[in-house]
């Protein structure tokens, strides 16, 4: 566990580049079920696979890394899904991966305030990803599913941190509360020496993940955003999450439901309908 920042964005990048990327407990049942079901029946597919795991950022993370390691050269398209990474990799050599997969909960069980921690994020990263796939069913994006998982890997860099810095991600979410104006990046660098935002964006290139993945979670790009509806859907849906995580009362909730509508086509009524409908929750 680090207790201390590292000096610049280089040596974070390189540091979490060599980390391993742990996984829910959950995700490692699923799999062992899929695992003696392709043994026994051969019936497992990568659809199967991405529905168990689809829900965990931190495997759709290290699966995708892992597809991008194993790219062949000839190879003209990216793996920018699970069910295309499991695919490129073929089931009996994904199942081989999962044999060196650790969990989070043994991770952290001596740090439950590092636990609750990425709970927050895991749950907020969940929320982010149904309004985006929410938002691209809605105008029929041909990419919906890449936009979903956009969004559920947009926070993966805050993720890593409590998982294998939990003092210093501690200090970051101490320090908001204490002063909820102070802006992330600003309380980022003050602890880390870098933005949780360019760390992620360094090891995504790194790693040499799909490059719409890369472009699709940059949320620097804010001219650009407003040219490509894919980028402005997925930091919308992200921002939302952020915006909402307390309730529906956030001051900056009425800006928000503004541009979404725009994004969408629709009322102002029909937006904040639809985006409750989203969240299961009555209007």
């Amino acid at each position: 566990m680090l207790t201390q920042p590292l000096t610049d964005l280089s040596a974070w990048t390189a540091h979490f580049r060599q980390a391993p990327i742990p996984v829910l407990e959950a995700t490692l049942e699923e799999l062992a079920l899929l695992a003696q079901a392709e043994e026994e029946h051969g019936n497992v597919d990568a659809h199967r696979v991405s529905e168990a795991v689809g829900d965990d950022p931190l495997m759709t993370l290290r699966l995708l890394v892992q597809a991008a390691q194993q790219r062949h050269a000839r190879q003209i398209t990216d793996a920018e899904t699970v069910t295309a990474a499991v695919m490129m990799m073929g089931i009996a050599p994904f199942f081989r991966s999962c044999t060196e997969l650790a969990a989070v909960e043994p991770l952290l069980a001596a740090h439950p305030q590092a636990w609750a921690g990425l709970q927050h994020v895991l749950r907020r990263s969940h929320r982010a990803a149904q309004f985006a796939i929410g938002f691209a069913v809605h105008r029929m994006e041909d990419d919906a599913a890449v936009m979903r998982q956009a969004a559920l890997l947009h926070d993966f860099a805050e993720m890593l941190l409590w998982c294998h810095a939990p003092a210093l991600a501690a200090e970051i979410a101490a320090r908001q509360r204490a002063d909820p104006a102070l802006r992330s990046e600003a309380v980022q660098r003050e602890v880390l020496n870098v933005s949780l935002l360019e760390l992620e964006q360094s090891l995504m290139r790194a790693w040499h993940l799909p490059e719409l993945l890369i472009r699709l979670t940059d949320d620097r790009a804010e001219g650009v955003a407003l040219i490509y509806p894919q980028m402005r859907l997925v930091k919308l849906a992200v921002q939302l999450a952020r915006h909402t995580e307390q309730g529906w009362n956030n001051a900056a909730l009425p800006d928000d439901l503004s541009e979404i509508a725009d994004l969408l086509n629709l009322s102002q009524a029909a937006t904040k309908r639809l985006l409750h409908d989203i969240d299961d929750i009555d209007a």
